[in-house]
């Protein structure tokens, strides 16, 4: 507790945060939201908003978005390519870190595209406004619904092996209007991240492997094809929460070439190149990601010295932030519950919430950091673990954590959830999901609704053999 608020300490002591300055912090390298500060009731408050004031009136778990930190971080990506890149470039969203209403409207709003990966995302960014121009549709086993569509939506589709291309191409032609489409190429480049998000090397489920792209370039050019499919792009990842930048310089290098041939073999009129996402947030003290415009910086360099070396004009740039966008957008309160204290082993608290509202330290063994909100400046004279109320063995959100002596009803934060936290909740045990408020200015908007008992049931069908009969 001492060690984030010390570090913090520019943050979150200040009481007045002039807004240049707010706007030149990049929000993936705090620990809490940018508005975060400590308030004179020892409270923590977010956009504004005092946060044990938001769990009296919304209850918890609640997960908590700072308005300011989303659209500075938009601002901030959309800005640095201005700055370094003299081609056309379109920031896209990753909208599998959060997908819902309110966040796909504000990225919209602020200029950015959306990158989705799923009939339910494209639905939800259209039902939000979001630019179908602007719209990219990705995913490894894309269903036939979902491909009808984005065609009907006429979107962009990302695609990623020839079972999807030649499925696309018999749509396409029965819809009687040319598909906009990209190729996704496996770039077959490490970087060290968790096996599970690595997704750029050569042993992956994503993207065509380089000896097949050949052949997928030439069978987009035949007439036959090339009526109905418009090839206008290449595209590839490398995976996510990387700390590294020259893999992201890398990628151009192994993909540029490939967009060459395209061109100049081929016939096909390339003009877009989209080199993924994959920054990387702090998520504890010990976390060092670049900022946002030290990333842009170097891949912006990267494509334009890999089109130098092979005579190529300047590629409109596209990149898919999700979490750099929106993890430390957002934090998550609970109240804490019971404890244990094992003699000589450890003390564990608990939470009225865990890995229904936060699946990624059980699924990914993933670390975060926390705080009790309701008094900052206690000394951190304890060390826990916090753990969920689900009836799991391995339900512990954060393991060995030094934190003020805790009590019943105290209201305690976990930082940086805004990414693949909601998004990949459920309902284990029959829990219901949590509520989400916008905070911005001093006032809270509900932006997603706490589920109730009787959403748990809404799907569910008793047949009538198994009515009870009273």
């Amino acid at each position: 507790m001492t060690t984030v608020l010390s570090d913090l300490s520019h943050q979150l002591v200040s009481s007045q945060i002039d807004q240049a300055v707010l706007n030149s912090l990049s929000p993936n390298q705090q620990l809490l939201p940018i508005t975060a500060k400590i308030n004179q009731a020892d409270h923590l408050e977010i956009g504004g908003c005092d946060v044990v004031e938001l769990v009296k009136r919304y209850g918890s778990p609640l997960y908590i978005l700072d308005e300011a930190s989303l659209r500075s971080a938009c601002g901030q990506y959309r800005q640095a390519f201005t700055k370094y890149y003299d081609g056309q470039a379109l920031v896209l969203y990753a909208s599998k870190a959060w997908s819902c209403l309110a966040i796909c409207a504000i990225v919209s709003a602020e200029g950015l595209g959306l990158d989705v990966v799923s009939g339910g995302e494209l639905y939800t960014a259209l039902k939000a406004g979001a630019n179908p121009e602007q719209l990219y549709l990705h995913g490894n086993n894309k269903g036939i619904d979902e491909l009808e569509l984005a065609i009907e939506a006429n979107i962009t589709i990302v695609v990623d092996n020839w079972y999807e291309l030649k499925t696309l191409a018999q749509l396409a032609k029965a819809h009687q209007s040319p598909t906009k489409v990209m190729l996704r190429i496996t770039p077959g480049i490490e970087c060290h991240t968790h096996e599970y998000i690595r997704t750029g090397h050569l042993d992956s489920k994503f993207g065509f492997d380089p000896n097949h792209v050949e052949a997928v370039l030439a069978f987009l050019a035949q007439p036959e094809v090339s009526a109905h499919l418009d090839c206008i792009g290449l595209h590839a990842h490398i995976g996510s929460q990387i700390f590294e930048l020259q893999p992201h310089r890398d990628i151009a290098q192994a993909i540029l070439p490939w967009f060459k041939l395209a061109q100049e073999k081929y016939g096909l009129n390339l003009s877009e190149l989209n080199i993924g996402g994959g920054l990387g947030i702090r998520y504890t003290e010990s976390d060092d990601p670049p900022s946002i415009d030290d990333w842009v910086k170097t891949v912006c360099e990267g494509v334009s010295q890999a089109c130098a070396e092979i005579g190529l004009a300047l590629p409109k740039l596209l990149c898919e932030p999700g979490r750099s966008l929106v993890g430390t957008t957002c934090v998550t309160a609970y109240t804490i519950g019971s404890s244990k204290t094992v003699p000589d082993i450890r003390t564990y608290i608990t939470v009225d919430g865990g890995m229904s509202d936060n699946p990624r330290p059980i699924t990914y063994q993933s670390l975060y950091r926390t705080v009790i909100a309701n008094r900052l400046s206690a000394p951190a004279d304890q060390l826990v673990t916090v753990a969920g109320k689900h009836c799991e063995s391995g339900d512990i959100l954060i393991k060995d954590v030094q934190l003020p002596t805790t009590e019943p009803g105290d209201v305690l934060v976990v930082l940086g959830t805004g990414a693949y936290n909601y998004s990949m909740a459920s309902n284990y045990n029959r829990i219901p999901r949590p509520a989400t408020v916008l905070v911005q200015d001093g006032e809270a908007t509900t932006i997603i609704k706490r589920e109730t008992y009787s959403d748990l049931l809404r799907q569910d069908i008793l047949p009538e053999r198994l009515t009870p009969q009273h």
